[in-house]
């Protein structure tokens, strides 16, 4: 019986050791740095986290370039990496190319839709998320003024400004909403100061809640609105702690889960292709309230935002989402 059980126990340590063995993941980030304390560094959180679980080292790479991101995701393919996941809306070209080139590996990309059988999409329902933070902003604001600054300007961005809008002028339906972006391509995502620019802008002509989704561009929008004493909304990850007093909230997406998911579920053999949408009902987007933004957050504004959360998970309220027809009712 002895001999029996150490057999077993030996069999299992052995599919246990096969099993890590096959697992060789690769995190491929947007153009903004794995540091951007957004949208990267989100992913990287979930790369951490799987890491530190299970002891599996994974690889990444930081491209500056949309061709250096094509060229990440094929090296990492041939060299056996799997699953290959892809943080940008910016590497669907890419994908669709590499993935179909190597059948038997795993990819996910996150923001972006690739319908191949071996590509897991993961795309998120960042209007919802937005008009919580906009139902804040709305309450917050003693101006009726508030900003949005966005990074590159794209349909995906754009998605973020008209919820917001929505949520703003659900609670206050005469407020202004000034949008702006940074630019036009991928330099847009890592340039704080030109955030902060077009921040000041909109704080000049009044607004007092100023809305970034602009990756590290948007560090520059945060540290703006705190040196003139303005609230500020972070996104992707929880920025409350950049600027504690002066982030209002962060409209948190759960890209540390699109990654740490794809891991341990290409590990257990439970990897599946398709599309999954995250919105409020997945948890999968939020407004982020914690120890740094609590004392700015009033009961009627936790009261506002819980009531929304219900409703749109209801389907008594629908935030439009701009993707859908690249428009906005507001």
């Amino acid at each position: 019986m002895k001999n029996t059980l150490l057999s077993l126990l030996a069999v299992a340590a052995i599919s246990t050791t096969a099993l890590a063995a096959e697992i060789k993941p690769a995190l491929v980030y947007g153009t903004g740095g794995k540091f951007d304390k957004s949208f990267n560094e989100a992913a990287a959180t979930g790369a951490e986290a799987y890491k530190k679980e299970t002891g599996t080292e994974y690889r990444d790479f930081e491209p500056t370039s949309d061709t250096q991101g094509e060229q990440a995701i094929r090296n990492f393919a041939s060299r056996g990496y799997n699953p290959v996941v892809a943080v940008s809306f910016a590497w669907t070209s890419a994908m669709e190319k590499v993935a179909a080139e190597f059948p038997d590996t795993k990819f996910v990309i996150v923001d972006s839709v690739v319908d191949l059988p071996n590509v897991r999409s993961v795309v998120y329902k960042e209007e919802e998320g937005s008009y919580l933070t906009g139902i804040l902003a709305g309450m917050a604001s003693k101006t009726g003024k508030v900003g949005f600054v966005g990074g590159m300007d794209i349909p995906l961005i754009r998605k973020f400004a008209c919820g917001y809008a929505q949520g703003v002028k659900a609670v206050k339906s005469d407020a202004q909403v000034f949008q702006n972006m940074v630019g036009t391509t991928g330099a847009a995502w890592n340039d704080p100061v030109r955030g902060g620019e077009l921040a000041k802008n909109q704080i000049d002509q009044g607004a007092d809640v100023v809305y970034a989704a602009a990756g590290a561009s948007g560090l520059g929008v945060l540290q703006t609105a705190a040196d003139n004493k303005k609230f500020s909304i972070g996104v992707d990850s929880n920025q409350n702690h950049l600027h504690p007093g002066s982030v209002l909230t962060s409209m948190v997406k759960r890209v540390d889960l699109a990654v740490y998911n794809a891991y341990k579920d290409t590990a257990e053999d439970k990897f599946t292709a398709g599309v999954q949408a995250n919105g409020i009902k997945e948890d999968g987007v939020t407004a982020a309230i914690d120890e740094n933004n609590k004392s700015l957050i009033t009961p009627e504004m936790q009261a506002a935002v819980d009531k929304a959360k219900a409703d749109i998970v209801a389907g008594t309220v629908k935030v439009h989402d701009y993707m859908s027809d690249n428009a906005c009712p507001n």
